[in-house]
């Protein structure tokens, strides 16, 4: 596996970095589970400490962190400011309630005569992160910080082009006070996360990724009874309902379609727009992309970023014409994109009949599939004809009716008037082949946690 930095507007190969060695990748180990064995009867407050330093930095080098995003894999700047900040504010999160949320719980026994019953939430050891390149450093903070203030430890296998975001990160843990060996960033080869996964001293993994990279590192983790969590891919469902405020739902869809260049899990991928407003809808979207600036990630002015690599962009205009074959309609939209940088053209998929495949793809890029809905119950049908289960949205000015309808949506999380809301105080997380497991606030912090029940017992025995 090559880890290389290749900046995906110019091209240019920045910087390389070697695989990790067996004898790298056991030592990792041996020192994460050594801090482990310390880090584990921290003190609340010590690890709070950490956590709020890390935030701190954060926040005060925001504009290094930001511009190393942009470097690896062509964020905009703009977007990779937000995603520092919301990084710390992770870090703030956990810092401020992460006691609180793992203190022991007392239960309700039947008979308290008998004694008393409480669950406490015990650190596991020694995890497993494996992350993706699409958010490089909120992709760390939303599994570290939650697991760290648990009291596990945690080692990083990040993609293979975003090296240098994976390596700061563990410098900034390291300045923020957490003890060596608590955080690790190892440049792993595919090889190397079995032999991680199965070590005696590794308790659990988690991955966020594609389905194919989910599906062999859940069965690794199950061959191995490891617990795993699973954050894969989406195809949202974005229902504009006929009383929609369609300025404002025209407005998001646009953003929500195509921040972070469209590579985004959680972004409006299906638009599906009752026939009332279909074609209204359509003619404002097509100019809402249309006045869409693909450029420079660094030009302050630029709203279209490049795919982070070549390859990415390759592969999503290969999609592009395999739905054209099986029936859809392909529209591009807007000013030519430029000829330098990893870019693929915003395109509009129509006419996706029932039995065209691509009504469930994922097209990790500038790509909208509009599907026209009969009414508010067939829309809620389409939304949920998907393989995927992440996340989605519902237009309406009825905010009652929007989150009736949402309910009816099969995803992990469903918003209503905005196409995502990603908040360090909100669970993500979704169902079916978009994985398992949520991350953040109270039901990250406690998915790799020992439930462990002290059941004190005050009674005479039978004999």
């Amino acid at each position: 596996m090559t880890y290389a930095t290749v900046n995906p507007y110019t091209g240019e190969l920045l910087k390389t970095f070697a695989d990790a060695t067996d004898t790298e990748v056991d030592t990792a180990i041996a020192e994460a589970h050594a801090a482990f064995l310390s880090w584990r009867d921290t003190p609340f407050a010590t690890r709070a400490t950490v956590m709020r330093r890390a935030s701190e930095i954060l926040r005060r080098d925001i504009d290094t962190y930001a511009r190393l995003l942009t470097l690896e894999m062509g964020k905009l700047v703009s977007e990779a400011e937000a995603e520092v900040t919301l990084s710390a504010q992770i870090f703030e999160y956990y810092a401020d309630h992460a006691e609180r949320l793992l203190a022991p719980e007392p239960l309700p026994v039947a008979d308290p005569a008998e004694g008393t019953a409480v669950v406490v939430h015990e650190p596991l050891g020694v995890l497993l992160a494996i992350e993706p390149w699409n958010f490089p450093y909120y992709q760390i903070a939303r599994i570290i910080a939650p697991q760290l203030s648990a009291g596990n430890t945690m080692l990083l296998k990040h993609a293979s082009n975003v090296p240098q975001s994976a390596a700061i990160f563990e410098k900034l843990m390291l300045e923020a006070g957490l003890p060596k060996g608590a955080f690790r960033n190892l440049y792993a080869t595919r090889a190397q996360i079995d032999q991680i996964i199965n070590d005696p001293r590794v308790q659990g993994v988690a991955l966020t990724g594609s389905e194919a990279a989910g599906s062999m590192v859940a069965a690794q983790a199950g061959k191995a009874l490891k617990k795993s969590t699973l954050e894969l891919g989406g195809a949202d469902a974005f229902v504009v309902l006929a009383d929609a405020d369609l300025d404002k739902t025209v407005k998001w869809g646009v953003f929500g379609r195509h921040w972070n260049g469209g590579q985004v899990c959680v972004s409006s991928k299906r638009m599906i727009v009752v026939d009332k407003v279909y074609d209204a809808f359509l003619d404002r979207y097509r100019s809402g992309v249309a006045g869409l600036v693909a450029g420079d990630p660094f030009d302050a002015k630029t709203t279209l970023a490049p795919l982070s690599s070549q390859k990415a962009a390759d592969d999503v205009k290969a999609q592009i014409r395999e739905a054209v074959k099986l029936g859809a309609k392909a529209e591009e939209v807007g000013p030519p994109v430029p000829n330098q940088g990893a870019f693929v053209q915003p395109t509009i998929l129509t006419d996706l009949a029932e039995d065209n495949p691509a009504r469930n793809w994922e097209f990790f890029g500038p790509v909208s599939m509009l599907l026209r809905a009969r009414d508010e119950d067939d829309a809620i049908r389409i939304a949920n004809a998907s393989p995927f289960g992440l996340g989605g949205s519902v237009f309406t000015k009825d905010e009652k009716r929007g989150a009736a309808v949402a309910r009816r949506i099969s995803t992990g999380m469903v918003f209503v008037n905005h196409p995502t809301m990603v908040k360090a105080d909100l669970p993500f997380g979704g169902v079916r082949r978009s994985g398992y497991g949520r991350e953040l606030i109270g039901l990250g912090l406690k998915e790799f946690v020992n439930h462990k029940l002290i059941d004190v017992v005050d009674i005479d025995a039978p004999f």
